[in-house]
């Protein structure tokens, strides 16, 4: 049987709070990427073929041109 505490109701009701950084403890480069908009999640891809194509970020990227998979 475990102690008490991990079988308590929270102290505010049950209702979740949610977690907000002190603007003190932010790093200033993370907030400067939140404020843009956050991270590009597209990149540049060369294939064997040589073709040169921008595509979303992925583990499973193929070429348009060829088909071929590309590495990541």
């Amino acid at each position: 049987m475990g102690s008490p505490a991990q079988h308590s109701a929270p102290m505010n009701g049950g209702a979740a709070e949610p977690l907000v950084a002190s603007p003190a403890l932010v790093d200033p480069a993370v907030a400067r990427v939140r404020e843009a908009g956050g991270p590009i999640d597209r990149a540049c891809y060369t294939c064997q073929c040589g073709y040169l194509f921008v595509a979303t970020v992925s583990t499973t990227v193929t070429c348009p041109h060829c088909g071929a998979g590309q590495a990541w």
